[in-house]
């Protein structure tokens, strides 16, 4: 199958296109700007309590008819526009392919010659998320705005979380048993293979965070790993990992000497990360202030120091003001299987409220990307990171099976390993204001590896989003059906094999997305019992009705977006965390047998929050030899301030046993 790397089949569609979006672009602006200014956020609401209360009005008043002149102005040439525009549409292509064209941090093709060094199997790493890039007017709706600098600033915390080296903090103490386990500041930078796999012995005090000084923000690692092999080479599933063993008390105590000891520090090896242009306007916002306790983004001057604890390397101590110019980077705990043990004693994996994005993300679906110069600005964040990505997903205007699409379908998805095929379908069934985005679902296989037989090992990745009106359960279990025969579908086109004559071995089949129906609401019965949960598993469900314990929901509530106690990825893990914290800032399933008072309904109704952001797997259709487990699950709070969903991500396993086949 041809990837589209162009959104039409030649250049001439390519520039009549260009051309009457650049007509239609002035009247959208204003009319975007114009509604915005009447739908204030709570941020700005809260910087306005100081100015006199006429203020805002005046600004209103002034800038009002300044804009309804410019818009009446522009609205004949956006008609010129969009009669050119809309018959485009039907020969526009369903997504734009993109490979990053730098060789010099491309490693796609290098990471598939991993998998023959792997004895027993590889994991590979999963995130969803919603990011709310609608176009500014109507992203206010949610309670956030500035979506151009948002999705600049969006891109490089996914970057600077996922290029970070993956942390493995073994606590060789039983008495930790909390929901999940604190988060600790990366004691490494991203590294080449000389220094993967070190094990620092150290003893330290149970704390939130943990600083390190480091001397970049993680940019493409690989080229070290491909420049430097021999015995450097890292084990399968650890590249990049720093091993830190922990020896704690029966009582949680140690003493000052074991706490002030570090024997060990890894070194940064890549170049430090430029500048980022629009800095300056990226500050203009809260959701990317750089401020006292903001580490989500990892390239931030300061980090929240009641969290923090200082480390001592050798002989002398970091200085204070050093650190705070370097990189801080958080790792998230992994308890040494063997003494592993938690609050759930019978789950098989680890899980946890974390403040980054894994290390090694290898899969990112997006959903909500609506925005095209958002989209793009995204893109770009994330070419620092994944080489391969999938943007602009979704049709327009009139389409043969749809009603008419102001925009797409606000899907993106982005990958480490090459794309070999990709599809997209769109639900005909939308209603209301979902039935003017085309949303529907994105189907990719991917190639992870070959085996010494030289046949391809694969994957499939599916990324969608559902109707989002509450009551269209009928809607939502429509679409979930055809999302199945889809994919079905899919990948029956897209399989080279045959039973006698295997070319491609399949590695995993994930499906990944906001699916806007929880599991524990009354309302959501009908989704909760849909036969797609009995072909896929949901690592954080027990049944119909019933999710784990430790599992918590993904809706933030947007009027709390902005407060202090949220407003940084340390902050909201540390909210999170506890149940009270959980309460006041996320939203709840809804009954029909309680008040409309959401805090009535948060007080008496089971579950941590409406968790409608899902990472589902399945066991069936892969090759018969290998099986599948789940590694990790995490709640991640990176996207803090950015965002009012939680991101989601997923670590499988995939075990092939002692020798590969």
């Amino acid at each position: 199958m041809v990837l589209y790397t162009s959104p039409f089949p030649n250049s001439f569609l390519s520039v009549l296109h260009s051309f009457s979006w650049g007509l239609i672009f002035p009247c959208y602006w204003l009319a975007d700007r114009l509604v915005g200014s009447f739908v204030p956020t709570t941020y700005e609401k809260r910087q306005r309590a100081d100015d006199p209360c006429y203020f805002h009005a005046l600004c209103i008043i002034i800038t009002t008819p300044i804009y309804l002149a410019l818009l009446a102005a522009s609205l004949p040439f956006a008609l010129i526009g969009f009669l050119l525009w809309s018959p485009l549409q039907s020969a526009r292509r369903p997504y734009i392919y993109s490979r990053l064209k730098n060789k010099h941090h491309a490693n796609g093709a290098a990471l598939l010659t991993e998998w023959k060094a792997a004895g027993s199997g590889k994991s590979f790493c999963f995130g969803s998320a919603n990011v709310c890039l609608l176009p500014d007017s109507l992203a206010r709706f949610n309670n956030v705005f500035n979506t151009q600098a948002r999705a600049k600033e969006i891109g490089r915390r996914i970057h600077n979380g996922a290029s970070r080296p993956q942390i493995k903090i073994y606590i060789d103490s039983p008495t930790n048993t909390s929901i999940s386990a604190a988060s600790f500041s990366s004691l490494a930078s991203p590294q080449g293979a000389e220094n993967t796999n070190r094990t620092v012995n150290a003893g330290i005090k149970r704390t939130t965070s943990m600083e390190y000084k480091g001397d970049n923000s993680g940019s493409n690692n690989s080229e070290e790993r491909e420049d430097k092999g021999g015995s450097g080479e890292p084990n399968e599933g650890e590249e990049n990992t720093c091993i830190v063993r922990i020896n704690g008390e029966d009582n949680d105590h140690m003493s000052d000497t074991e706490t002030d000891t570090v024997t060990g520090q890894a070194h940064a090896s890549g170049p430090a990360e430029p500048s980022l242009e629009g800095d300056a306007e990226i500050s203009k916002t809260p959701n990317h202030k750089q401020k006292e306790g903001d580490s989500g983004s990892l390239d931030s001057y300061s980090a929240s120091r009641e969290s923090l604890v200082k480390v001592r390397v050798g002989d002398g101590t970091v200085d204070q003001s050093t650190v705070n110019n370097k990189l801080l980077y958080k790792a998230s705990i992994m308890k040494k299987t063997s003494v592993r043990k938690k609050k759930h004693t019978d789950e098989t994996f680890d899980h946890e409220i974390s403040a980054f994005f894994p290390a090694n993300l290898d899969f990112l679906c997006l959903q909500e990307v609506f925005d095209k110069r958002a989209a793009e600005k995204l893109k770009e964040q994330l070419h620092h990171y994944f080489e391969y990505i999938v943007y602009d997903v979704g049709v327009y205007s009139c389409h043969a099976c749809c009603s008419f699409k102001f925009v797409n379908s606000g899907l993106l998805f982005a990958s480490r390993y090459p794309v070999m095929d990709a599809a997209y379908h769109c639900y005909p069934n939308g209603r209301g204001m979902d039935s003017l985005a085309s949303k529907g679902a994105l189907f990719l296989k991917v190639q992870v590896g070959s085996t010494p037989q030289d046949q391809r090992i694969v994957g499939y990745i599916s990324c969608t989003h559902l109707q989002a009106i509450a009551g269209d359960t009928t809607v939502r279990c429509e679409q979930l059906d055809m999302l199945q025969d889809w994919l079905s579908e899919f990948r029956k086109s897209t399989s080279s094999s045959s039973t006698a004559n295997p070319e491609e071995l399949v590695a995993f089949d994930v499906i990944c997305g906001d699916l806007n129906f929880d599991n524990c609401s009354s309302d959501d019965k009908l989704e909760q019992q849909h036969s797609l949960f009995t072909h896929y598993k949901d690592p954080c469900r027990i049944g119909p009705g019933e999710d784990k314990q430790w599992a918590i929901g993904t809706l933030l509530d947007p009027e709390g977006l902005y407060d202090e106690e949220v407003s940084t990825p340390d902050n909201l893990q540390k909210v999170l965390e506890s149940e009270e914290g959980r309460k006041g800032y996320l939203v709840y399933p809804t009954s029909k047998n309680h008040s409309s008072s959401q805090k009535g309904r948060k007080a008496s109704l089971k579950g941590n929050g409406r968790r409608i952001d899902y990472m589902l797997y399945t066991e069936e259709g892969l090759y018969l030899e290998w099986k599948v487990e789940v590694e990790e699950f995490s709640f991640i709070t990176q996207l803090a301030g950015l965002t009012d969903h939680l991101p989601v991500a997923m670590r499988l396993m995939v075990s092939t046993g002692e020798d590969d086949p």
